[in-house]
């Protein structure tokens, strides 16, 4: 047994962990007991095999129905088959990326075959010290590199030791393309052993049927010479055969003196497709060519080809003698074009007849059964590569899959497995970024998650590739933040990547963050009111001065004249100083109220102690920025990461809160030091202290002017 002694019941340990309680995973004690755990305290149920911190290698072992899913099932198979692998379950918690063979447990199965194919590694090896890792298995060729059979059914020349085994199988590797061995050398399986051998048979049987060409060397040319003119002269029997039918229509069946009277003023050179449309000779009737005779200039050099060759003695050509000379080749034609084994024609036929001669076709595939059988073995090998992957992150896995202790940890150097880099932006680190494999999704539910949030597009000089990412703000002040703020991110391989914010989702950050937002809501108001207004302003009266200026008479105005009716026009009223006098009334009213106003603010104030004062300066600034804060603090005391998660395709389980002293971390303030630097461009004036003794007196005097008002009854 893989793990003896084990207690029938085992005894969970817990922690209150990101807003709920978890399930400590610390010992390979609690990995061999995985399968008793309920499934309701896990905290993921599912994560995505791609875009995560781990060898995708090792996820995919791990994934056992390849379904591109980590499930709960496929964690528990997997701790099951691990705990079955070693004889101290203590070694699961170690994330070594070697081990040594003395602890494989030989009396399980698992770590029976697991051990004998370790031990194999380390003889193909030549390898003393009993250990392997994964760095030496990283090149399987290697591992194979010096076996003659390594169970992948492929044989090379190092299989055998026979010169003509060897012979066979490069030339079989030659002209068949060979198949790639473990060994990463070009072999032969018996698929292609069987066609090599079949083709070798084809092409020698070829050539033992083979038809003596009847015109000997001069053979190819006249049958592709032939070839050429057969329907062109074929064409012209049938034109003779017209003509002597029908006399009268000779002269239309050979060629027309317009036709080459059409082509006369040009270049004939250039004309040889036309030309070509002639008949091959002339027609007068007479079923034959007269081989005195010149024929159409385009075909003439293959026609000569075939007379000069087939036709030497012969003065006319007639049909028959045409279908003679093509009858004469036919046989030597069908033998060509019956070809077989064409794959091996470039080895030479004598080597042809000789691999036949020597025929080692079943002793080839009796090495190759012999490789086959120890395909069982081979595979082995290819498990201790998956044992060596999994034994190194299986535990990383269950600390971000069980429990998320990665994320949670005060260890800045860990980080959670789907924390994927680092972005730097507006004097900041923001240590937690994800990928974002599904913008929808996000979109769909990234405001639950209650965080400020960027969306950034992220692309690489060194990379074509293009990558999305979500970053969390947690810190600082969100004024300069803008969509459209460059940044940069770096991913956890250390690859830096040009970000562009393409997204905000607005959440508080922090609750000295929510003091000053309704300061900054108002002053933003005011802003935008007194903008508007001077816009306004601005437009009126440059809407006035327009209309003055295109209304202005060409020269000076004439004295009003009378109305058709002979009344005169209005006349402006005189200037009214008893409206005005009102006027001034009003406003002296109007300030004499905000000054009773202000004297009753500072009579009550008087009167207050200084702590009064300050608990009163307290209470309005709380009331103005309370309702604020306390809206905060409710919102970051909600923050939840597990919204992003379910976006990426993650079942989370769980809670998984972040609360106010944590989320701290997740984002780095720049830090400098105490330093008094003069700024050179510094305008010059008064200091800080003399500004404000100068308020200070200001207040004072407006304050004595108002009560020497009161005194003195003026208000």
């Amino acid at each position: 047994m893989a793990f003896l002694g084990k207690p029938k019941e085992h005894k969970w340990e817990f922690e209150n962990i990101g807003g709920t309680s978890r399930v400590k995973i610390r010992s390979g004690e609690d990995i061999a007991y995985l399968h008793k755990l309920d499934k309701k305290l896990w905290t993921v149920l599912s994560c995505p095999v791609k875009g995560l911190e781990i060898d995708e290698k090792t996820l995919n072992y791990i994934d056992v129905d390849g379904d591109g899913k980590i499930r709960v099932n496929d964690v528990i198979a997997t701790a099951k088959w691990l705990t079955d692998a070693v004889n101290d379950v203590k070694m699961l918690t170690n994330e070594e990326d070697f081990i040594y063979i003395r602890h494989f447990d030989t009396s399980n199965p698992v770590g029976y075959k697991l051990h004998n194919s370790a031990k194999q590694i380390l003889d193909n090896l030549g390898k003393k010290e009993p250990s392997v890792s994964i760095a030496e298995l990283s090149d399987m060729a290697k591992v194979f590199a010096q076996t003659r059979f390594n169970g992948d059914g492929v044989i090379t020349e190092r299989s055998s030791d026979e010169d003509a085994d060897k012979n066979a199988i490069s030339a079989a590797v030659a002209v068949m393309d060979g198949v790639a061995d473990r060994s990463g050398v070009m072999g032969v399986n018996a698929d292609v052993i069987e066609k090599f051998y079949a083709s070798l048979a084809a092409y020698d049987a070829w050539r033992k049927a083979e038809v003596q060409p009847p015109f000997g060397a001069d053979t190819d040319a006249v049958i592709a010479a032939y070839n050429a003119l057969d329907a062109k002269v074929k064409d012209f029997f049938m034109r003779s055969k017209l003509a002597a039918y029908s006399p009268a229509s000779t002269e239309k069946l050979d060629v027309q003196t317009a036709q080459i009277e059409a082509i006369s003023a040009g270049n004939l050179s250039e004309k040889e497709a036309e030309i070509a449309q002639y008949p091959i000779a002339r027609v007068t009737g007479k079923p034959e060519i007269d081989l005195s005779q010149p024929v159409n200039p385009v075909w003439a050099a293959q026609f000569n080809t075939v007379v000069k060759v087939a036709l030497p003695d012969n003065i006319t050509l007639t049909e028959a003698d045409w279908a003679a000379v093509g009858a004469k080749f036919a046989p030597y034609t069908a033998w060509k074009n019956s070809k077989a084994g064409t794959e091996v024609e470039v080895l030479g036929y004598d080597e042809i007849k000789e691999l036949l001669e020597e025929n080692r076709k079943d002793a080839l595939l009796e090495l190759v059964a012999k490789d086959a059988a120890l395909a069982e073995e081979a595979n082995n090998i290819d498990m201790v590569v998956k044992f060596l992957y999994i034994y190194r992150d299986f535990y990383r896995l269950l600390r971000n899959f069980i429990t998320f202790d990665d994320f949670y940890t005060k260890d800045k150097k860990v980080s959670a497995i789907f924390q994927n880099g680092r972005l730097i932006i507006d004097q900041r680190e923001c240590r937690f970024c994800m990928t974002v494999q599904d913008m929808a999704k996000h979109n769909a539910g990234a405001a639950a998650s209650g965080m400020y949030l960027l969306y950034c597009d992220c692309t690489s000089k060194t990379s074509a590739a293009k990558l999305q990412i979500v970053a969390a703000v947690t810190v600082g002040e969100i004024r300069n933040l803008t969509v459209g703020k460059n940044a940069i991110y770096y991913d956890n391989k250390g690859v830096e990547w040009d970000a562009v914010v393409t997204k905000i989702i607005d959440n508080p950050i922090s609750v000295q963050q929510a003091f000053w937002s309704p300061y900054r809501r108002m002053a933003t108001a005011v802003e935008n009111l007194i903008n508007k207004s001077a816009a306004e302003k601005d437009a009126k009266i440059m809407a006035n001065a327009t209309a003055k200026i295109n209304a202005a008479p060409a020269s000076l105005p004439a004295a009003p004249a009378e109305g058709a009716d002979g009344t005169k026009p209005a006349v402006a009223p005189p200037f009214d100083i008893a409206k005005f006098a009102g006027i001034f009334a009003a406003i002296g009213m109007a300030l004499g109220m905000i000054g009773s106003a202000l004297v009753s603010l500072f009579d009550g104030l008087a009167e207050l102690a200084w702590w009064e004062l300050i608990l009163t300066f307290v209470a309005i600034l709380m009331v103005i920025s309370g309702p604020a804060m306390v809206m905060a603090w409710m919102k970051l005391r909600r923050r939840n990461i597990a919204p992003l998660l379910n976006a990426n395709g993650w079942a989370i389980n769980a809670e998984a809160k972040i609360s106010i002293p944590f989320g701290n971390t997740l984002t780095d303030m720049a830090k400098f030091p105490a330093l008094k630097l003069p700024d050179p461009y510094k305008k010059r004036g008064m200091s800080g202290w003399s500004k404000f003794f100068l308020v200070v007196l200001i207040l004072a005097l407006f304050a004595g002017v108002i009560i020497g008002l009161k005194w003195f009854n003026l208000i």
